[in-house]
């Protein structure tokens, strides 16, 4: 277990990275670990979470968020156990973690190492740990947290032991004589805290020792001019001082010979032709008289547009390297095969070459090349040795790669190595010193190269829209794009936005001006066809081929992997899905899927969700075809559908403690499902799933998986319910409806009708709801579930209530109630007492609403139905409004209107605003009631549109406008 917070809050368990969850246990965990070690008062939790406006329920939020992190932080532990991390302490909460598991217990520990070698006198020892304990800082402390969290005074304290540290290595370093190390550190801070002069003061003199006279003259002058600019005030004492040594070019102690800095720009450089003593004695005979410049880049495309967003990203790095002296800046450009990775770096390569006086290299270290194995790096550092005008070039990669930093020192260059295989191929490529740009582009992604040397790392993503038109525009003229703009836009998205895809067919469509565009983009309509369409023969450039290079590379599981991953109809897949479909543990899906990963061929477009380009899928399904039995594909097939069903339903029963239950099949052999710990988790769960979803019932219901359409439907109706998703619902329960016919299955059907008739109440469809649910209380009561009776009564008496028919509601919510207390079910209790409260209400005796409504906020209450209550208390603030009572009902309705927001539940929140305005009109706040008002109109635009209309109907017209009525199907 590993806990980070100087940088991004971060979590590892085991070999892996678990997510921590939503922002408020996010910023939970970070002022946890930033007290690790101490109690945290639950007064601090919540200060942190709400500053000076908590809710009421602020503690029972916080004694949720801790069991979830609890749980998330040791799996398999049981509620009511003791945690051995995160521990309760008499009302605090305290975090149990040592320097071995906390990169901020480890920086203090390695700073205390520090400061006691720089007591011994030890200061070369001193300046290793500093480096040491500073290099766990990657940014402010728990950064991603929102602004003002970061600004809280917990970590703000721990930025300023950083400050402090920094300065203390600073002082160390320049009485050490070695600086450069330090100079890094002083350098990022200085931009965070332009007006501390004493850390401007350290970096001035951290210039000066290096040889950086202009840089540090420059720094003193940006220095005083901020204080002048921004505080109206001169500098003070140190950083004078700093500035007047400066000025005055006295000396200041510089490396010694023992440990020479690695910049030194200014101070004289051996050259080729004048080798000196450090040098291998190879370079000193073997270097001709006058070095040529090198100018090997290939040629720039004359049509090169877009990318514009990484070509700045890529400048910026660049310039930013004049302010970090002692690196060689290293850019890792990485993605799938065909992206572009090759023709932008030389593109930005010509564009930056002037910045490079003594020349450019280029090599294809073929990493990917089906003619035969990568190039030997020593292969590559003989032809750079020749290039540079080394004769007699010595033997063996270390003597090579040596001489050829020798080369390269006090040199301005730029290296392009293209089509990396791995970190092990470019390693000896890279210079020794600063002043040299190096690119390197390969289809895996190079961590080891990020982590090790520094390089920083761009992963191209598809062009855009915008970019793919443009592309086409350059290659075949504007006229002719502007003829058929349809056709171009049919092309872009056919070749999936890829740039090689884009290439091949604008050459197609040069090379033959008489084919319309709209002919180019049928060519490409059909699936089967697609590939080959995109194919020019005689030339190489063949998507199958790309393609096949970095499938070629990859072990027999993770090909089968890439394979089965064709099978998935949705837009991504998380690692449970992909372990299902494939069939293997989570574990093994893990390292696989890494595999895909580091090769390009699968995308980790968000931490633990996994996409595969759509020619990629193409690609993947070809093979699969070829090489896969149609059993195979048939059984992940069907794991995967078992995946959803028995994930959604566990996310349901989770979600809600309402739902009707149904008895699921066992999933198939190989199935893992999802953990779901709670109701956060389960929600999360389906907006992470939603468009996956929608696909998996959609591909059910085609191929006739009669079983799996309705219960898959069942599963996910509360979800679609409580999001607003009505239309969806409706779509899907009709699918439900057809799926049940087809089988014969009253069970089904009745369930299937259930949703049907609910997706029709939501979408006010009142003749249609009463059909539906009159139909599947039939069937219900044919099959005996006295379950689904009482909740479609319940769902009738509603769908009456909004018509007026108060009598017909009162008796299905009664019977409703009789059903509830016969099986002793008292959430179904509490439910049927709020309805007819609410009738009660409605037919104009509040008085005798009361009671009904306090009894089912108790028992929502001690059922710990966080929904429910809130729905009672929406019930209750309704009911003493129609008293006339508007202070309490406002009472009410802010503690409902917390709750729900808290679910998530935004039509509810939206219900709550309508009541809540109408309150506050009635106090003569009309101020407040329209700033409720609006609100709830931002929320019903999305999905209610009448209810919208209404209300702003209250907002334009009538203010002073009587109660909308409560809440109706609130409960569900």
């Amino acid at each position: 277990m590993y806990f980070s917070v100087l940088g991004p809050v971060r979590v590892w368990l085991d070999d892996g990275e678990v997510q921590v969850g939503p922002r408020q246990q996010r910023l939970l965990l970070a002022l946890l670990l930033a007290h690790a070690g101490e109690p945290v008062s639950l007064g601090a939790a919540v200060d942190l979470l709400w500053g000076q406006e908590p809710p009421t329920s602020a503690v029972n939020i916080v004694h949720r968020h801790i069991g979830t992190l609890r749980r998330i932080l040791e799996p398999g532990l049981a509620e009511r156990q003791a945690g051995r991390v995160l521990l309760r302490e008499a009302g605090t909460y305290r975090m149990d973690v040592d320097a071995g598991s906390l990169d901020l217990l480890r920086f203090r520990e390695t700073l205390g190492d520090a400061r006691a070698a720089d007591r011994d006198g030890d200061p070369a020892r001193a300046v290793r740990a500093f480096a040491e304990a500073l290099a766990l800082w990657r940014a402010p402390a728990a950064a991603g947290l929102p602004a003002e969290a970061q600004g809280h005074p917990v970590f703000a304290a721990l930025d300023r032991e950083r400050l402090a540290a920094v300065k203390e290595f600073a002082d160390v370093a320049l009485r050490a004589s070695t600086v450069t190390p330090a100079l890094t550190e002083l350098q990022g801070l200085a931009e965070l805290y332009p007006l501390d002069e004493p850390l401007q003061a350290r970096l001035i003199l951290a210039l000066w020792s290096t040889g950086h006279q202009a840089e540090a003259l420059d720094a003193y002058r940006r220095s005083r001019s901020r204080l002048a600019a921004q505080l109206g005030v001169d500098p003070g004492v140190e950083l004078a001082a700093a500035g007047e040594r400066v000025l005055s070019g006295e000396p200041l102690p510089v490396p010694s010979a023992a440990q020479p800095s690695a910049a030194q720009p200014s101070a004289p450089q051996p050259s080729a032709a004048q080798p000196s003593a450090a040098q291998p004695s190879a370079a000193r005979i073997s270097a001709a008289p006058t070095s040529p410049v090198p100018a090997q880049l290939p040629n720039d495309l004359p049509a090169f547009s877009g990318r514009e967003n990484e070509l700045a990203r890529l400048l910026a790095l660049l310039s930013g390297a004049a302010e970090r002296p002692g690196t060689v800046l290293i850019s890792a450009i990485g993605g799938m095969a065909g992206i572009g990775k090759t023709t932008l770096a030389v593109h930005l390569a010509h564009r930056v070459a002037a910045r490079f006086p003594d020349g450019q290299l280029y090599v294809n270290l073929r990493g990917f090349d089906p003619s035969g194995p990568a190039l030997d790096p020593a292969v590559a550092l003989h032809g750079f040795l020749e290039a540079l005008g080394v004769v007699a070039v010595p033997a063996g990669l270390e003597a090579q790669a040596a001489l050829f930093r020798s080369m390269l020192a006090g040199r301005r260059m730029l290296i392009l190595l293209d089509n990396a295989r791995d970190a092990d191929q470019v390693r000896p490529l890279l210079p020794g010193s600063a002043g040299c740009l190096v690119l390197v582009t390969s289809r895996n992604q190079l961590s080891a190269l990020v982590a090790t040397e520094g390089a920083a790392p761009l992963t191209l993503d598809l062009v855009s829209h915008a970019e793919a038109r443009e592309f086409l525009t350059h290659r075949l003229g504007a006229d002719r794009v502007a003829r058929e703009p349809r056709a171009v836009d049919e092309i872009a998205a056919r070749c999936g936005r890829l740039p090689l895809a884009l290439a091949v067919i604008a050459a197609r469509a040069a090379m033959n001006p008489s084919f319309t565009l709209t002919a180019v983009a049928q060519e490409l309509g059909t699936t089967a066809d697609r590939l080959d369409a995109l194919r020019v023969p005689g030339t190489g450039t063949d998507l199958r081929a790309v393609f096949s290079w970095s499938y070629a590379a990859l072990g027999p599981d993770a090909g089968r992997l890439f394979r089965v991953l064709a099978g998935h109809p949705g837009p991504d897949i998380s690692l449970a899905a992909t372990a299902s479909l494939a069939g293997i543990p989570v574990r093994r899906a893990r390292v696989l899927i890494a595999e895909l990963t580091h090769a390009c061929l699968v995308t980790e477009h968000l931490p633990g969700r996994f996409v595969l380009h759509d020619l990629l899928r193409l690609y993947a399904a070809e093979l699969a075809e070829d090489i896969d039995q149609p059993g195979e594909r048939e059984a992940a097939r069907r794991r995967v559908q078992d995946h959803y069903l028995h994930t959604a339903a566990d996310a349901a029963a989770r979600y809600s403690r309402t739902i009707v239950p149904v008895e699921l099949p066992p999933a198939e052999p190989g199935v893992t499902v999802e953990p779901i710990a709670d109701r956060p988790r389960a929600l999360a769960w389906f907006h992470d799933e939603h468009l996956v979803l929608r696909e998996i019932l959609r591909q059910s219901a085609a191929t006739g998986q009669h079983r799996h359409t309705w219960q898959l439907v069942w599963s996910l109706e509360f979800f679609f319910d409580r999001l607003g998703h009505w239309a969806e619902a409706e779509v899907f329960a009709r699918m439900a409806v057809t799926a049940a016919a087809a089988l014969h299955d009253p069970v089904a059907g009745a369930h299937a009708h259930y949703s049907l008739g609910r997706a029709f109440n939501l979408l006010r469809n009142d003749d249609g709801a009463r059909t539906q649910l009159q139909h599947a209380l039939d069937l219900f009561e044919r099959t005996g579930n006295r379950y689904g009776q009482s909740d479609v009564r319940l769902y009738l008496g509603w769908v009456a209530e909004r018509l007026g028919a108060y009598e017909e509601g009162l008796h299905h919510s009664r019977r409703a109630l009789d059903l509830y207390q016969d099986m002793g079910h008292r959430l179904g209790e509490a439910m049927a007492f709020n309805a007819i409260g609410n009738l009660l209400s409605e037919m104009g005796d509040p008085a005798a609403a009361l009671p009904y409504c306090r009894q089912a906020l108790r028992l929502f209450q001690e059922l710990e139905d966080r929904h429910g209550e809130a729905a009672a208390l929406d019930s209750l603030g309704y009911t003493l409004h129609r008293q006339g009572d508007y202070s309490e009902a406002i009472t009410h309705y802010t503690a409902g209107l917390d709750l729900f927001r808290e679910a998530g539940a935004r039509h509810f929140e939206a219900v709550v605003l309508d009541h809540l305005g109408d309150s506050w009109q009635h106090l003569g706040e009309p101020g407040t009631a329209r700033k409720a008002w609006r609100d709830a109109v931002i929320i019903y635009t999305g999905f209610d549109r009448p209810a919208a209309a209404r209300i702003q109907a209250k907002l334009d017209e009538t203010p002073r406008a009587l109660p909308a009525g409560p809440l109706i199907g609130k409960l569900r």
